[in-house]
């Protein structure tokens, strides 16, 4: 028995988001399928992060115990031959017996796109969240940096989520714009529930001028959901990477 990890991209936009679910298709269930069918074994994947229906991912991580004699390295290229197209597996190899990709130390980094132009764009309009109001990015830059460091992130996460530590460190975060659009990349050792998207919901009230830069300061001075702005939409979020140092 051999311990395989898998690196793996996916379009979000036809799933109900990773993990398994009896109202609709996911991305792990669709892994599991295809990898029963490859290795002739009952295969379950762990996931590294669940998320949500519409979310993408460029490096999720996923892990699965398997007898097969297929090389580690050599289990994308036949994975990929059964995948649909807005699955990819980047990376496949064997792993220590002992890793999980949710219990290791990480960093986890995620990208959060804004369309702000007059009009959509129809090729975006799967990838980013549309705002047609102009956007202040260096106010939003400026609210960004009083998220940086160890803090209680309860007020970013949503309120229907049971969860004891509520403390997380961010190690990066930047408001980068290029031309009409604008992402927000952020890496931490963990995220809450919603986090990102309730990050980026109130970037974007401070963007509009709703909100100063030091409301943010505010906000998680409250420890509160309702102080925060709103829950930015599904779309505009992906999973660019989680990184372990701990793995060689």
């Amino acid at each position: 028995m051999k311990r395989i990890m898998l690196r793996v991209a996916y379009d979000g936009t036809n799933y109900c988001g990773w993990q398994l679910q009896p109202n609709g298709i996911t991305v792990e269930e669709v892994l599991n399928r295809n990898l029963k069918a490859l290795l002739k074994e009952d295969i379950n994947v762990i996931g590294a992060s669940r998320t949500d229906s519409g979310v993408h991912a460029l490096g999720n991580v996923a892990i699965f115990d398997t007898d097969t004699r297929i090389p580690g390295d050599k289990i994308s290229y036949a994975l990929n031959q059964k995948l649909p197209g807005d699955i990819v597996i980047q990376e496949s190899r064997e792993v220590p017996a002992d890793f999980h990709p949710r219990r290791c130390n990480s960093i986890k980094t995620y990208r959060y796109t804004i369309q702000n132009s007059r009009f959509p764009l129809p090729t975006t309009r799967l990838y980013s969240y549309f705002v047609h109001y102009p956007l202040n990015e260096l106010l939003m830059q400026e609210a960004a940096a009083y998220l940086m460091g160890e803090h209680d992130f309860k007020s970013f996460c949503s309120a229907n989520t049971h969860v004891k530590d509520t403390v997380r460190r961010i190690y990066d975060i930047n408001v980068e714009k290029t031309d009409e659009r604008i992402d927000i990349i952020v890496s931490g050792n963990g995220f809450l529930y919603n986090m990102v998207r309730i990050i980026a919901g109130t970037l974007v009230r401070v963007g509009l001028g709703a909100y100063p830069p030091i409301k943010v300061q505010e906000i998680l001075n409250k420890k509160e959901r309702s102080a925060a702005g709103p829950k930015a939409p599904a779309e505009g979020l992906t999973l660019l990477k989680l990184e372990y140092p701990d793995l060689m």
